[in-house]
């Protein structure tokens, strides 16, 4: 008995040793303001900025390499978020913006083709071949990528209506301006 569980002790502690190993030897580490700004960002994956999606995004960013003011899901809102967190200037969004929306798809008209679930960069649509598919609401973004490939045009957007259970509070805009501060003597 007791030298079964010296075998199980001596067994855990060669594997937990292996282990800490194997999380010093293959550490991954990531820049930490890079997810700091995909944080910020709306996950909508949608390449309006550009880029094919919200990390490439934020790493280009994070390198110097892209204005902050390319996101359209974001808008105005995501650039002041953006410029807070890199203390850069506040700039005009580079698009317009649009309101928070969703796709619907009109299901008298849709042919189960299947090109918008391949579109879909966030999975927001299921369906099957010919038969009808559905938008999952809660993980639509609106990015528009599923219009173009339709064949049958029976997909539209439509913007999200703010109601008490949609509705967020909004970011808090604060002028900050340099104060004539007394000098010590």
């Amino acid at each position: 008995m007791i030298s079964a569980i010296a075998v199980m002790a001596l067994g855990a502690i060669l594997l937990g040793a292996a282990l800490g190993y194997a999380s010093i030897k293959f550490k991954v580490e990531g820049d930490p303001l890079v997810d700091k700004i995909e944080s910020i960002l709306p996950q909508t994956q949608c390449g309006q900025c550009g880029f094919p999606g919200c990390k490439p995004y934020a790493e280009a960013i994070a390198k110097g390499g892209a204005e902050i003011n390319l996101c359209p899901p974001g808008g105005a809102e995501g650039v002041r978020r953006l410029a807070d967190l890199l203390g850069r200037e506040v700039k005009a969004l580079d698009a317009k913006e649009k309101p928070k929306s969703v796709a619907v798809i009109d299901e008298n008209t849709c042919i189960g083709c299947t090109l918008c679930i391949q579109a879909c960069p966030v999975d927001a649509i299921v369906g099957a071949a010919k038969q009808l598919h559905v938008i999952i609401e809660p993980l639509c973004t609106g990015c528009e990528l599923c219009l173009p490939p339709c064949p049958v045009e029976c997909i539209s957007i439509e913007p999200i209506v703010e109601t008490v259970d949609s509705w967020k509070w909004k970011y808090p805009v604060i002028a900050i301006t340099p104060t004539d501060t007394p000098k010590a003597a």
